[in-house]
């Protein structure tokens, strides 16, 4: 005959077991979710908690029983007997017994309905991964995923529909291309001129300086572009107006993402910015996968297809993928671009690190940063380090001194050179044949 003690989501429940005879002996029910959790978590961690320990001392040490206690966990087992010398068993042998008192819980807990039962189990395991995942809505960087695959869209759309726009418009007023750069300016200069006819008597103070505005004015007198239907400038206008919303909208989620970065990864915003960053953790596809990954990976991610490539041609490998776009490696010149990525991964895979394992600002990135561009001032500057021993020697090889004549048995009158003394046989080099073996002369 043992005791078995067993863990449920609405409290714990000691049985007498005596063969296939099974009774439940005392049971331990939770009050609220808070001591559910509480408890449930301390014996998940193998801690014998306060309400458990005088459960079973009010209902074993007390009452003197001697039997010994089938207990699923080990770590459990082993709190219980060193806190209350109870006699535990553990491991293959309580499988059986503790099978069984599963298959017929619903028999023997009379108290607690199979409905209620798996009702708390679902809530206590949602609150039981919550405190071990320790969630914060502050720290999902799923959102920030997101965010950078959208602005990257918003770009290739507003690019597009800008282009649409220059050609369609340009058949009208093809020198406004060529002065207004900018798609947005030129998104705007549409809207409020409708035809080039109107330049004329048309404000552009509002976004235009004065200088642009007389040229576009200036142009719009002597353009060569055709006369446009109404219809025509209606979906063009149209167009542009796509082209404003996009962009105002691009601002906004630039900005979004910018305050998030900050929340979820400021060492990591402060190393390569938040763009770069947040594009980092979309390659990735997490913060956490980021920080796993070792520095060289974080110098060359993004450059997947080059990498691969390079490898199947047995070509040079690339020195760097995301981070090109990075402040520090876009300062260096072209010699040293491939070194300064590598210094910059290896400070930005420790600031990840920080970020997902660690908590609190970003002084530590403050620091990196400022060793990373000490190192570009040093080559700004020319400052070289030491080299090894190989390249000081310039592959310069060691000569050995060639024996003359006088020199004894080292030397004789057929320029053969002998390996020793004592006129040994006479050394000859070995020659490679077309077929890359050595022969003899």
């Amino acid at each position: 005959m043992v005791y078995a003690l067993l863990e449920l989501p609405a409290g714990v429940a000691l049985f007498k077991v005596d063969g296939e005879k099974r009774r439940l002996k005392a049971m331990l029910q939770f009050k609220s979710t808070a001591d559910a959790l509480a408890t449930t978590t301390q014996v998940v961690n193998g801690e014998l908690s306060k309400p458990v320990r005088r459960f079973l001392k009010k209902n074993l040490v007390e009452k003197e029983i001697t039997e010994e206690l089938a207990v699923a966990d080990s770590k459990l087992a082993k709190a219980i007997k060193e806190t209350l010398a109870i006699p535990c068993i553990h491991g293959d042998d309580t499988l059986a017994t503790f099978r069984a008192l599963r298959a017929n819980l619903e028999a023997l807990l009379q108290e607690v309905s199979a409905e209620q039962l798996n009702q708390t189990a679902l809530g206590l395991a949602h609150n039981l991964n919550r405190y071990k995942l320790k969630f914060s809505p502050d720290k999902v960087d799923m959102m920030v995923v997101q965010a950078v695959a959208l602005l990257e869209d918003l770009d290739k759309e507003i690019n597009k529909y800008a282009m649409r726009a220059r050609e369609w418009y340009g058949w009208h007023f093809p020198e406004l291309a060529k002065i207004v750069n900018d798609n947005l300016l030129y998104a705007k200069i549409v809207l409020a001129t409708k035809t080039r006819f109107n330049v004329r008597d048309t404000d552009f103070s509002d976004f235009l300086d004065e200088e642009l505005e007389q040229k576009v004015k200036d142009a719009a007198m002597v353009s060569m572009g055709t006369e446009i239907a109404e219809e025509d400038i209606e979906n063009i206008c149209r167009l542009c107006s796509e082209v404003v919303a996009a962009t105002k909208y691009r601002e906004t989620l630039s900005a979004y993402l910018s305050s998030r970065m900050q929340t979820i990864a400021p060492n990591l915003t402060t190393m390569v910015g938040e763009q770069i960053g947040a594009r980092l953790i979309q390659k990735a596809g997490s913060l956490l996968s980021l920080a796993k990954y070792p520095s060289s990976t974080v110098q060359i991610l993004g450059a997947e297809k080059a990498l691969f490539r390079a490898l199947k041609q047995r070509q040079a490998t690339p020195k760097y993928g995301i981070l090109y776009n990075a402040q520090v490696v876009a300062k260096a010149a072209a010699p040293n671009k491939g070194t300064m990525s590598r210094v910059l991964a290896a400070k930005t895979s420790l600031s990840a690190r920080i970020d997902s394992f660690g908590e609190g600002d970003n002084a530590p990135a403050l620091e990196y940063r400022s060793k990373v561009e000490a190192r570009l001032r040093q080559f700004e500057e020319g400052v070289t380090y030491g080299q090894s021993g190989n390249a000081r020697g310039g592959g310069a090889r060691l000569q050995q001194k060639r024996p003359q004549p006088g020199d004894g048995d080292n030397y004789n009158s057929n320029n053969n050179y002998n390996t020793g003394g004592g006129g040994g046989a006479p050394y000859k080099r070995a020659r490679l044949n077309d077929g890359g073996f050595q022969q003899r002369r």
